[in-house]
């Protein structure tokens, strides 16, 4: 093995090394001037130190980055989700506020279910200026139904009027073919609110001339018709024209919700059928759903009730069914005389 101290120079410059470096040791442990040299040779070595943690610093940003952008990208799709469920609640509140003063005294008054509501994405939009329509991202597999109401952060959007297995198709309040039962949020006069076929704008037809409605009310939702969920606001008159010679006037709506710029939408949910479709088994049982019974019959599962007691009332029935069919069987039949009267006769 080639020795690296062959020349007398350098065993000179290896000893000198050796006692340099147990010079310092010594005196980084007994003198305190050593701090003051340590701190002015890392002004020489801090350059060093940075080169060789270049890689690692890049490295470190590179999975920071994108490990904070999808997390920052998660957390803005649940911000916004949740921003938009609660603003749908909010727009309730101005209906429930107007409804609460005018049925403060009654104390039976029903208290109103939340809806259940579904997220969709707009993802087309029909090109036919004459159609006011958009297509989600929900379909059949979603459980989206023809005739659902579609809601945005501002208001009722529209309708499905289509459905496939994973799209649908909606048709807006502002189309010439739609209609929508609304009432005023201000004093509950009720009316009809029809699109005329131009964005932006809706209008309430046949609404008497002297009928207390003026610019700046609120038109929401009135439930009429089972179709859109009751409360949920529809626009804000915009203008009101009296003719003289018209028995109506004419007033012009802006719709609330925002139906040229909404991405996100609700698909709303009924909280309960109605007794005719509501035959499944998960369906809720309504105080109308219930058998009639007549006056003195035993109630169902009533334990106070025994077996003997249920057939004295059948045998009591009976008797009375069997006396009621005598009496009309002895009772003459109209415009007929009886037999023993018609012989004296």
């Amino acid at each position: 093995m080639r020795s690296i101290f062959r020349s007398s120079s350098s065993k000179w410059w290896f000893w000198f090394l050796v006692l340099l470096s147990l010079s310092l040791l010594v005196a980084s442990r007994y003198w305190d001037g050593m701090v003051k040299v340590r701190s002015w040779l890392t002004v020489f070595t801090a350059p060093l130190q940075w080169v060789v943690d270049v890689p690692n610093q890049v490295w470190t940003v590179a999975d920071r980055t994108f490990a904070d952008r999808d997390a920052i990208q998660e957390e803005n799709d649940k911000l916004r989700t949740q921003v938009l469920f609660l603003e749908r609640q909010v727009q309730k509140m101005a209906a429930t506020t107007a409804e609460n003063i005018r049925l403060r005294e009654l104390l039976n008054a029903s208290r109103r279910l939340d809806e259940k509501v579904l997220l969709a994405d707009l993802i087309g939009v029909n090109p036919d200026p004459f159609q006011h329509q958009i297509v989600l991202n929900k379909g059949s597999n979603d459980g989206v139904f023809v005739g659902q109401a579609v809601l945005d952060a501002g208001g009722i959007m529209g309708q499905v009027v289509e459905v496939g297995p994973y799209t649908s198709r909606v048709l807006l309040i502002t189309d010439a073919s739609h209609a929508i039962p609304v009432q005023v949020n201000r004093n509950g006069l009720r009316a009809v609110a029809f699109g005329e076929g131009v964005p932006g704008v809706i209008s309430l037809e046949h609404v008497p001339d002297t009928a207390d409605i003026k610019s700046g009310d609120l038109l929401i939702s009135s439930g009429l018709g089972d179709r859109f969920p009751y409360g949920y606001p529809v626009g804000i008159v915009t203008e009101v024209v009296h003719d003289p010679g018209e028995p109506f006037a004419l007033v012009r709506v802006k719709p609330s919700a925002q139906l040229d710029r909404s991405r996100h939408v609700l698909l709303v949910f009924p909280t309960r059928l109605k007794p005719d479709f509501a035959t499944g088994p998960g369906h809720e049982k309504l105080p109308g759903d219930e058998p009639s019974m007549l006056p003195g019959s035993p109630v169902p599962g009533d334990p106070s009730v025994t077996p003997e007691d249920q057939a004295a009332q059948g045998n009591a029935a009976n008797d009375a069914s069997g006396s009621t069919d005598a009496t009309e069987k002895s009772k003459p039949a109209a415009g007929k005389k009886p037999a023993d009267a018609a012989g004296a006769q």
